[in-house]
């Protein structure tokens, strides 16, 4: 399940997430660029990992699959 605003948030590859972070216009100092980069960095991880449970939870509603000659 996504969360609010996030099926409508276009996807940007994590690599460019982080250049844009790097280089933006405003400078980050060390402590507040490494929490963006962990924030966004667990965002990215907890929506995979939301996402594999969903593909889990779909194959275990379609029932196990049986072998033609069983």
């Amino acid at each position: 399940m996504t969360q609010p605003g996030e099926a409508s948030r276009p996807h940007i590859p994590l690599q460019d997430r982080l250049r844009r972070l790097l280089d933006g216009p405003a400078a980050l100092d060390k402590r507040a660029l490494l929490g963006t980069l962990y924030a966004e960095v667990s965002r990215r991880e907890t929506l995979a990992y939301a996402a594999g449970w969903n593909d889990a939870l779909a194959t275990v509603r379609r029932g196990p699959r049986r072998a033609p000659d069983a």
